[in-house]
């Protein structure tokens, strides 16, 4: 019979292999009768048990404590590495009943003060979103680290908690990289960006030096504020400290970043530093969004065809920024023909945002008929009042009263509280001569208390 110490190398060795653990596993059953409890057949099961709830199939964790439970022959306590395993797979499971029960069980079995199962209950309870619980746990630990901190805060973030995980990120004793890229990830995804950006020039004033996850984190906030110098300095600090051939994301974002910033020269000239066999399909489209953004439709159109010949399949995501591309620069033939490849060759199924490229593309062109034929085919379920928004547009530019009118019937199929909808066609009523419509239009708004939305700028 294989001993323990055998299979524990096995374990070992084929760790991230769901087959063979398996296989170990159903071997370890067979030999429990006769292995001694002893610390490799404890470490035996507890590898088990980390295989099983870190990997795909979290559920196998819990199916395995409850048959060796049921093992009358094999001891029942579990030690602490047993629990935070079965802990961090209720999180996963995200099965808050069952992970109470397991709290309850740590308890029971001597856990209460442990510090790394009280952090897997921290993260456990924070990943449900039952943050009184969590804060009590962290509360009552007599001891804590970076990680049950970090638990807690990013815990805060995710249900945007964000002045209560300001507060205890304050308060933490030993503010490290992860913890300081927590907190500005979450002042970025709440869209306070000057705060972010605030933070993370007084992490770096700290000393403390970002990692690739910090710069991706920062990322939005800087494109979000137009903020050229700071990506600029992201770019050197990349460079002078190997980010920026390390990680292939790093520098895709840049790409994004230049481009959302205003400067795409600089775009164009990170994209072109990517070694060709290290682009991948964001790189493609990050330059080809950033080429539709600034109108420059022939580069966007150059760049997919480079694209597809180094023989990557564009995404939804692609399709949309070449459709973009193509209706800012007004290459309308180019875009149709992107269009048909994109549904004729079943490469990806068109959602309301493709159509309305597309119909927004035609009506800059003065298609019009083109684009109510395109938006009248779109299908029901994915149809959306802006389309006709779009179209009602290109209409009053175009100044194509009659079209307008039936384009603003179905508007008000959809939706009668926009008053942006009625200021157009009253516009383009008063425009053609039709006074009196126009003030049936307006008079139509008020009676439907449909304000206008208030203009915004940012100079």
């Amino acid at each position: 019979m294989r001993d323990g110490h055998y299979l524990q190398s096995l374990v070992l060795k084929h760790i991230a292999s769901r087959e063979a653990i398996q296989q170990i596993h159903a071997q370890l059953v067979i030999a429990s009768e006769k292995l001694p409890s002893t610390t490799t057949t404890t470490t035996l099961w507890n590898s088990l048990f980390r295989h099983y709830s870190l990997g795909s199939f979290p559920e196998e964790a819990v199916q395995l404590f409850k048959q060796l439970q049921l093992q009358q022959h094999l001891p029942l306590s579990f030690d602490s590495y047993a629990y935070s395993f079965l802990i961090k797979a209720c999180a996963i499971l995200q099965q808050n009943k069952l992970g109470t029960q397991f709290h309850g069980l740590s308890i029971k079995a001597g856990f209460q003060s442990h510090l790394y199962v009280q952090t897997a209950l921290v993260n456990m309870y924070a990943d449900f979103g039952s943050l009184v619980e969590a804060q009590k746990v962290f509360d009552q630990m007599p001891d804590r680290n970076s990680v049950t901190w970090n638990a807690l805060i990013t815990g805060f973030i995710k249900w945007g908690k964000l002045g209560f995980a300001r507060t205890l990120f304050d308060r933490m004793p030993n503010q490290n990289v992860v913890s300081w890229t927590g907190i500005i990830d979450g002042y970025a995804r709440n869209n306070q960006h000057k705060v972010a950006l605030s933070l993370f020039r007084t992490m770096v004033g700290k000393g403390i030096e970002p990692t690739q996850v910090t710069i991706l984190a920062i990322f939005p906030a800087i494109w979000n504020l137009g903020c050229l110098e700071s990506c600029q300095s992201i770019h050197t600090y990349g460079e002078k400290s190997g980010l920026n051939n390390s990680d292939i994301r790093v520098l895709n974002s840049l790409v994004d970043a230049y481009a959302k910033c205003g400067c795409m020269e600089s775009a164009v000239k990170v994209f072109d530093f990517i070694d060709a066999k290290k682009r991948n399909l964001v790189s493609w489209t990050s330059v080809i969004s950033g080429f539709a953004m600034h109108g420059m439709g022939k580069q966007a159109v150059d760049s997919f065809k480079s694209m597809e010949n180094e023989c990557l399949k564009p995404n939804r995501v692609t399709f949309l920024s070449i459709l973009s591309a193509c209706s800012h620069g007004g290459l309308v033939e180019e875009g149709l023909e992107f269009f048909r490849k994109m549904v004729d060759e079943g490469l990806v199924e068109p959602d309301v945002k493709h159509y309305g490229c597309l119909i927004d593309m035609l009506g800059r062109a003065g298609r019009l008929e083109e684009a109510e034929k395109m938006a009248l085919q779109i299908p029901p379920e994915i149809e959306n009042v802006v389309i006709w928004r779009t179209l009602l547009g290109a209409c009053s530019f175009h100044e194509n009263v009659q079209m307008a009118e039936r384009v603003m019937r179905k508007i008000l199929e959809m939706e009668r509280k926009y008053g942006g909808d009625y200021v157009l066609l009253s516009n383009l009523f008063a425009g053609s001569g039709r006074f009196a419509d126009a003030e049936k239009v307006r008079t139509r708004m008020d009676e439907r208390n449909a304000p206008k939305v208030p203009g915004l700028s940012l100079v």
